[in-house]
């Protein structure tokens, strides 16, 4: 029932008599003075199973859970399973990582894994019980810009110790990349600056812009094949830190090794809490590695409180089908837990390495997800990374598409 303050029941004869606006979600009609959606078995169910999903098309999109009532298709159940992620509990395929492939998802085989779908059903929702009850108001979210930066890999050169670089250079010219070693013979003699050192740049027009902006620095205690940073031992990475402590908001970016040794988790969370001096609650995952439930699990036992991990690290698009915030719901143990879940949309690795765009097309593709999250008054999350900002010329043009994109004034009119 809705009035000053929504209320739940499952009183019939009190429902019926109720004379505010009311939403009946059952088997049956109860009154003709009701918003009716006829249940379907979802959620009310325990334990997960594999089930058919048949979508159809709605007004130019895609819906499921098909039902009668004043709705067509049981809302509930279906942005339910979207957003509890339901099919990555259950049995299937893995990519090259370990980690859930998209394309075992029914927003990527029904082709709507570019839509906010969660946020394009709420609108016709909220639209529907509008018409059938005109005094209903809502509050209407606004459009949010969160802009994140992984930094996996601080510098190019600077800062990681003279075997390295050594290894590096001879590496280079075994190769006969006569380019690399002179540009890294140059940045250590202070001649050049880092390719990969954005840093003053991204102040600049975050200030210009007026944006909080979110980092996420990876702190493995020992290199690997996936952590490749600046020893956490280095004081100038230290120092990189805690500069960008002071003036913005950062988080861990789990090591790969950390996704199988809850103690190096552990270890690394802590590491940059004692270094900060405050506690670490938000997190994203490196490569996006991480398994339903128990990554979150690990998490939240750490003491996780916002995560940025929902998204894929092979292609764009909407993950949880949303561009909205959301509590993460442990499936297994039907709970709801206070894990905040923050899905990005877009990742210039994936534009880049995955679905090999060039600039100009990356482009076109952020301003795709603007506009379709713009359009539902939702909240976009982009993940950059210092090397492709930076003076990289593997990555040139990248640098100038973000600026584009960030200081175009339609876009921070919110």
């Amino acid at each position: 029932m809705f009035g000053d303050t929504l209320s739940i029941t499952t009183d019939r004869e009190g429902f019926a008599k109720d004379a505010h606006p009311k939403l009946n979600y059952s088997d049956e009609e109860i009154s003709e003075e009701e918003f009716f959606i006829r249940k379907t078995p979802l959620l009310f169910e325990t334990g997960i199973r594999s089930r058919a999903i048949e979508c159809f098309d709605l007004n130019y999109h895609k819906a499921f859970f098909e039902t009668s009532g004043d709705f067509p298709f049981d809302i509930f159940a279906a942005s339910f399973y979207l957003l509890s992620r339901y099919e990555e509990y259950l049995p299937h395929e893995k990519d090259e990582y370990g980690r859930y492939a998209h394309t075992n998802s029914i927003a990527f085989r029904e082709g709507f894994l570019h839509i906010p779908l969660v946020n394009v059903w709420l609108q016709e929702f909220r639209k529907a019980l509008q018409e059938k009850f005109p005094s209903i108001a809502f509050h209407r979210p606004s459009f949010k810009f969160i802009p994140t930066y992984d930094i996996d890999i601080a510098y190019a050169y600077l800062n990681k110790g003279w075997r390295r670089n050594a290894g590096g250079l001879a590496r280079s010219l075994l190769k006969g990349d006569w380019a690399a070693a002179r540009e890294r013979c140059r940045v250590l003699i202070k001649r050049q600056k880092d390719p990969y050192d954005a840093y003053e740049w991204l102040d600049s027009v975050h200030l210009y812009c007026r944006m909080r902006a979110y980092y996420f620095f990876l702190a493995a205690r020992e290199p690997h094949l996936y952590d490749r940073n600046i020893s956490r031992n280095n004081s100038s990475f230290r120092d990189l830190i805690r500069y960008h402590a002071n003036g913005y908001t950062i988080g861990i970016h789990p090591s790969w090794q950390s996704g199988d040794d809850a103690g190096l988790l552990e270890d690394e969370i802590d590491w940059l809490g004692d270094l900060v001096g405050k506690k670490v609650v938000y997190s994203r995952q490196h490569f996006i590695r991480f398994t339903l439930p128990e990554t979150y699990r690990q998490l939240s036992r750490m003491g996780i409180e916002k995560e940025f991990s929902m998204g894929y690290g092979t292609i764009n698009g909407f993950r949880a089908s949303v561009a909205s915030s959301f509590h993460w719901y442990d499936l297994e143990r039907e709970e709801k837990t206070g894990l905040m879940l923050f899905p990005f949309c877009f990742m210039d690795a994936n534009a880049f390495y995955e679905q090999k765009l060039a600039a100009r097309e990356a482009f076109h593709e952020l301003m795709n997800y603007y506009h379709a999250i713009k359009k539902v008054n939702g909240m976009m999350v982009t993940i950059w990374h210092n090397q492709f900002l930076a003076g990289d010329p593997q990555f040139t043009g990248w640098k100038e598409v973000y600026e584009v994109f960030l200081k175009e004034e339609v876009y921070w009119d919110m």
